[in-house]
């Protein structure tokens, strides 16, 4: 054998730890005939996906059973790698014309009161999606135009003209999640930037948009870096705050380093309401799309 013969590199393999029992979520397999199996169903029948399904979400029968849905529009295939996301990452394919009636109609067959719209980064097209989100807007609101309806955005590379067109199409809330602190942003999503993020944030805000934003624990971070990322947020006008626990999806995935205690998200949850935050979601369990609808009350009255 070749001394000097290098080795194919190998995927990093951690042993996930067993969560503790705050983590651990009962889950029903729903029946046919009530709120989360009809929300199944009528999904089913589509090629539209959802990020309760696709993120194996803990709240997804929370959301389901009051009508509310987060869809993943723009296909499941990302073009950046984070270190904590299952996402499947590669080169996507092309964007399907019909998807955004698809979702509007799958909307409107389920009565949707509120309907999160996300997707992933779409880094191959010149505007990153961001014509295929607002086309999946004015759908919606052409069959429910009472429906609410929140963008979860990707950072569009903070590119002006991406930012217009999903302003043009006046979502009522605009989310785009941080995801961790700063220092840990190169470690745990080296394809994205912490300061591009705040900029996408600060713009929606000064557009007039009620943004929000969220942050995920046990990745390495310590509570002083957290309560200077809910700083920086406030700064640039967020003013809804998502904070929950990070799930390592496979072993191969970011390692966890924590499985974070109720206490200490009760204890940011109150930390972010003293900086400011009007809306403010902390507990292991909480997710970006968690009770969205309840959460966004006081903002779009």
């Amino acid at each position: 054998m070749n001394p000097l013969k290098k080795k194919p590199r190998t995927k990093e393999i951690s042993t996930i730890p067993e969560r503790p029992d705050w983590m651990k979520v009962r889950l029903r397999f729903p029946v046919e005939d009530d709120a989360v199996g009809i929300v199944r169903k009528t999904v089913s029948k589509s090629t539209i996906h959802t990020v309760c399904e696709s993120a194996s979400c803990p709240n997804l029968n929370h959301c389901w059973s009051r009508k509310t849905a987060t869809y993943m529009i723009a296909g499941d295939v990302c073009t950046r790698r984070c270190k904590y996301c299952d996402v499947a990452f590669g080169k996507p394919s092309s964007l399907d014309s019909l998807e955004p009636i698809q979702v509007a109609e799958s909307a409107l067959e389920l009565n949707l009161n509120y309907v999160v719209l996300t997707s992933v980064n779409r880094d191959d097209l010149v505007d990153g999606g961001s014509a295929h989100f607002a086309e999946t807007i004015y759908e919606i609101k052409r069959r429910l135009p009472n429906c609410k309806i929140e963008v979860l955005v990707p950072d569009f590379k903070a590119k002006r003209e991406s930012l217009d067109r999903i302003y043009a199409a006046k979502p009522d809330l605009f989310n785009h999640n941080i995801e961790t602190v700063r220092e840990l942003f190169a470690k745990v999503a080296p394809s994205k930037n912490y300061e591009t993020s705040l900029i996408v944030l600060k713009d929606a805000s000064e557009h007039g948009f009620p943004t929000k934003s969220g942050i995920i624990l046990g990745m390495g971070e310590t509570e002083e870096q957290v309560v200077q990322a809910l700083k920086d947020l406030y700064y640039v006008g967020v003013r809804m705050i998502t904070i929950g626990q990070y799930l390592q999806p496979t072993p191969t995935h970011l390692p966890i380093v924590e499985y974070v205690k109720p206490e200490q998200f009760v204890r940011l949850g109150k930390i972010a309401r003293e900086i400011g935050f009007t809306n403010v979601a902390s507990s292991p369990l909480v997710r970006s799309s968690y009770h969205a609808d309840e959460q966004s009350k006081h903002s779009l009255t």
